[in-house]
């Protein structure tokens, strides 16, 4: 019995020193943050209110017809494992090519920032602006988690700069690696779930 309690209060301790690390990472972390943020809702607001030339309207719809098809006739249980494998690869790749002094990141926050406020517009235009709050449930997690991989790898791309680009490089990533593992993944697990039950029962 003593020795179960013992191996209780290491797991907990272990948790306890895990997540108390990933909070002190969060605040470094905070102004990346803010800038990926800033972008992504600026990109929104011009992927609504600006007309997408031809050529990219076609190429928005051609990506939504795909993922239609990957998904249709799914299960419960695959659907949920697509979307958390998609946006899964999507945040780990947001974050390690970050190293390339933080261009990738960058990219992807202009382009489903775009993406989104294009979508956004679309469901307006359908179904008026209440049907957005439809959409709002399928980002409460995910945009979270994406938001901070985007910022880590924001920041994993500044590093160049620093007086032991080696040295910093190593410990940065550490912490991205803890972070994404014991924050981002769990995230990613609950938006799947939850984005998987609003399409698998509308």
């Amino acid at each position: 019995m003593k020795k179960r309690r013992k191996e209780v209060k290491k797991k907990r301790g272990f948790f306890k020193e895990i997540y108390n690390d990933i909070w002190n990472y969060l605040r470094e972390l905070k102004i990346f943050i803010l800038i990926i943020l800033l972008l992504f809702f600026i990109f929104v607001l011009i992927g609504f209110a600006v007309p997408a030339p031809d050529m990219l309207q076609e190429m928005i719809l051609d990506y939504i017809h795909k993922i239609l098809e990957q998904t249709q006739g799914l299960s419960f249980f695959e659907l949920v494992s697509f979307i958390f494998l998609n946006n899964t690869k999507s945040a780990f790749l947001g974050m390690v090519f970050g190293i390339f002094f933080g261009i990738f990141p960058v990219i992807v926050t202009l382009v489903n920032g775009y993406f989104l406020g294009y979508v956004s517009y679309l469901s307006v235009k359908a179904g008026g602006i209440i049907s957005l709050i439809s959409l709002l449930p399928h980002g409460i997690f995910e945009l979270p988690a994406i938001f901070i991989s985007l910022g880590m790898g924001l920041k994993l791309g500044g590093v160049v700069f620093n007086k032991n680009p080696k040295k910093s490089f190593k410990l940065l990533f550490i912490n991205s690696i803890k972070v994404f593992v014991f924050l981002i993944i769990p995230l990613l697990i609950i938006a799947a779930i939850i984005e998987s039950f609003l399409i698998f029962f509308s």
